[in-house]
Protein backbone atom coordinates (compact mmCIF):
# COMPACT_ATOMS: atom_id res chain seq x y z
CA UNK A 1 0.00 0.00 0.00
CA UNK A 2 2.85 2.40 0.51
CA UNK A 3 3.34 2.49 -3.06
CA UNK A 4 -0.40 3.65 -3.54
CA UNK A 5 -0.49 7.51 -3.37
CA UNK A 6 -2.41 8.92 -0.91
CA UNK A 7 -2.95 6.68 2.07
CA UNK A 8 0.56 7.65 4.16
CA UNK A 9 -1.66 9.43 6.37
CA UNK A 10 -4.08 6.35 7.21
CA UNK A 11 -1.05 3.92 6.64
CA UNK A 12 1.04 5.90 9.47
CA UNK A 13 -2.30 5.96 11.57
CA UNK A 14 -3.33 2.25 11.67
CA UNK A 15 -0.30 1.22 12.07
CA UNK A 16 0.34 3.57 15.66
CA UNK A 17 -3.35 2.07 16.83
CA UNK A 18 -1.46 -1.33 16.19
CA UNK A 19 0.92 -0.81 17.74
CA UNK A 20 -0.50 0.64 20.57
CA UNK A 21 -3.09 -2.17 21.14
CA UNK A 22 0.00 -4.59 21.00
CA UNK A 23 1.54 -2.07 24.25
CA UNK A 24 -1.58 -2.32 25.66
CA UNK A 25 -2.07 -6.82 25.47
CA UNK A 26 1.70 -6.73 26.67
CA UNK A 27 1.05 -4.33 30.04
CA UNK A 28 -2.50 -6.73 30.44
CA UNK A 29 -0.30 -10.05 29.92
CA UNK A 30 2.26 -8.80 32.26
CA UNK A 31 -0.60 -7.67 35.00
CA UNK A 32 -1.76 -11.05 34.94
CA UNK A 33 1.34 -13.21 35.17
CA UNK A 34 2.09 -10.25 38.14
CA UNK A 35 -1.00 -11.57 40.27
CA UNK A 36 0.40 -14.80 41.27
CA UNK A 37 4.20 -14.63 41.92
CA UNK A 38 4.40 -18.78 41.10
CA UNK A 39 2.64 -17.83 37.88
CA UNK A 40 5.26 -15.14 36.92
CA UNK A 41 8.12 -17.58 38.43
CA UNK A 42 6.63 -20.38 35.75
CA UNK A 43 6.71 -18.23 33.29
CA UNK A 44 10.43 -16.97 33.21
CA UNK A 45 11.78 -20.80 33.80
CA UNK A 46 9.38 -21.65 30.59
CA UNK A 47 11.24 -18.40 28.79
CA UNK A 48 14.46 -19.50 29.23
CA UNK A 49 13.63 -21.95 26.20
CA UNK A 50 15.68 -20.71 23.60
CA UNK A 51 12.80 -19.52 21.03
CA UNK A 52 10.22 -19.21 23.99
CA UNK A 53 9.03 -15.45 24.04
CA UNK A 54 6.88 -13.81 26.56
CA UNK A 55 3.57 -14.72 24.57
CA UNK A 56 4.38 -18.44 23.97
CA UNK A 57 5.60 -18.59 28.00
CA UNK A 58 2.42 -17.41 28.97
CA UNK A 59 0.32 -19.45 27.16
CA UNK A 60 2.11 -22.42 28.05
CA UNK A 61 2.08 -21.27 31.28
CA UNK A 62 -1.85 -20.98 31.94
CA UNK A 63 -2.16 -24.60 30.03
CA UNK A 64 0.48 -26.59 31.85
CA UNK A 65 -0.81 -24.65 35.69
CA UNK A 66 -4.69 -25.30 34.33
CA UNK A 67 -4.75 -28.93 33.33
CA UNK A 68 -2.47 -31.49 35.56
CA UNK A 69 -0.51 -33.73 32.59
CA UNK A 70 0.94 -36.81 33.90
CA UNK A 71 3.55 -37.21 30.75
CA UNK A 72 5.19 -35.16 28.62
CA UNK A 73 3.51 -37.39 25.71
CA UNK A 74 0.06 -36.38 27.31
CA UNK A 75 0.58 -32.77 26.79
CA UNK A 76 2.08 -33.12 23.20
CA UNK A 77 -1.28 -35.35 22.29
CA UNK A 78 -3.36 -32.02 24.21
CA UNK A 79 -1.61 -29.36 21.98
CA UNK A 80 -2.28 -31.63 18.78
CA UNK A 81 1.25 -32.54 17.52
CA UNK A 82 0.76 -36.00 18.01
CA UNK A 83 0.87 -38.62 14.86
CA UNK A 84 -2.38 -39.77 14.31
CA UNK A 85 -2.57 -42.98 12.67
CA UNK A 86 -4.03 -44.40 9.17
CA UNK A 87 -3.65 -48.02 9.49
CA UNK A 88 -5.77 -50.77 8.71
CA UNK A 89 -4.89 -54.41 8.74
CA UNK A 90 -1.28 -55.17 6.68
CA UNK A 91 -1.57 -51.36 5.46
CA UNK A 92 0.66 -48.84 7.36
CA UNK A 93 -1.07 -45.46 6.52
CA UNK A 94 0.44 -42.15 6.16
CA UNK A 95 0.99 -40.34 9.32
CA UNK A 96 -0.61 -37.07 9.84
CA UNK A 97 -1.16 -34.83 13.36
CA UNK A 98 -3.77 -34.98 15.13
CA UNK A 99 -4.79 -31.50 15.49
CA UNK A 100 -6.83 -32.04 18.53
CA UNK A 101 -6.38 -29.35 21.56
CA UNK A 102 -6.26 -25.90 21.74
CA UNK A 103 -4.84 -24.54 17.74
CA UNK A 104 -3.58 -21.19 19.36
CA UNK A 105 -1.03 -23.09 21.22
CA UNK A 106 -0.09 -25.27 18.33
CA UNK A 107 0.30 -22.03 16.48
CA UNK A 108 2.75 -20.54 19.11
CA UNK A 109 4.29 -23.72 19.60
CA UNK A 110 4.69 -23.50 15.98
CA UNK A 111 6.16 -19.98 15.67
CA UNK A 112 8.56 -20.15 18.32
CA UNK A 113 10.22 -23.42 16.33
CA UNK A 114 10.81 -21.26 13.27
CA UNK A 115 12.28 -18.84 15.76
CA UNK A 116 14.36 -21.43 17.69
CA UNK A 117 15.79 -23.10 14.78
CA UNK A 118 17.12 -19.67 13.54
CA UNK A 119 19.92 -20.01 17.10
CA UNK A 120 23.04 -21.98 17.60
CA UNK A 121 21.06 -24.21 19.98
CA UNK A 122 18.34 -25.65 17.69
CA UNK A 123 20.04 -24.95 14.48
CA UNK A 124 21.69 -28.27 13.99
CA UNK A 125 18.60 -30.78 14.91
CA UNK A 126 16.89 -28.65 12.77
CA UNK A 127 19.47 -29.40 9.87
CA UNK A 128 20.05 -32.66 11.01
CA UNK A 129 16.25 -33.54 10.29
CA UNK A 130 16.34 -31.44 6.91
CA UNK A 131 19.72 -33.85 5.74
CA UNK A 132 17.33 -37.19 6.84
CA UNK A 133 14.67 -36.08 4.21
CA UNK A 134 12.09 -34.86 6.30
CA UNK A 135 10.21 -31.62 4.91
CA UNK A 136 10.49 -27.72 6.30
CA UNK A 137 7.02 -28.14 7.83
CA UNK A 138 7.88 -31.57 9.53
CA UNK A 139 11.37 -30.42 10.91
CA UNK A 140 9.60 -27.64 12.49
CA UNK A 141 6.78 -29.41 13.89
CA UNK A 142 9.14 -31.90 15.09
CA UNK A 143 11.05 -29.16 16.80
CA UNK A 144 7.69 -27.83 18.18
CA UNK A 145 6.55 -30.85 19.57
CA UNK A 146 10.26 -31.29 21.41
CA UNK A 147 9.95 -27.24 22.45
CA UNK A 148 6.10 -29.01 24.57
CA UNK A 149 8.09 -31.60 25.75
CA UNK A 150 11.09 -29.82 27.18
CA UNK A 151 8.39 -27.14 28.38
CA UNK A 152 6.36 -29.45 30.39
CA UNK A 153 9.46 -31.00 31.71
CA UNK A 154 10.59 -27.52 33.04
CA UNK A 155 7.16 -26.49 34.53
CA UNK A 156 7.24 -30.51 36.48
CA UNK A 157 10.37 -30.19 37.86
CA UNK A 158 10.76 -26.55 38.08
CA UNK A 159 14.35 -26.41 36.19
CA UNK A 160 15.37 -24.32 34.16
CA UNK A 161 16.68 -25.05 30.27
CA UNK A 162 20.01 -27.16 29.54
CA UNK A 163 20.73 -26.96 25.96
CA UNK A 164 22.80 -29.65 26.66
CA UNK A 165 20.29 -32.04 27.09
CA UNK A 166 18.51 -31.11 23.62
CA UNK A 167 21.72 -31.55 21.14
CA UNK A 168 22.55 -34.77 23.38
CA UNK A 169 20.30 -36.40 20.97
CA UNK A 170 22.45 -35.41 17.73
CA UNK A 171 25.68 -37.20 19.28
Amino acid sequence: MRNLGGFAAELKAVMSKLEALIAKIDTAMAAIAAGSPQHQEAQHRLQTIVGVGPLVGLSLTNTLERVPFRKADAFVAFTGLDPRANDSGQKAGRRRLSKRGPAELRRLLFNAAMSAVKTTVWKPIYESYRTQGWSTTASLVIIARKIARTAWSIHHYRTTFNPERITKCLT
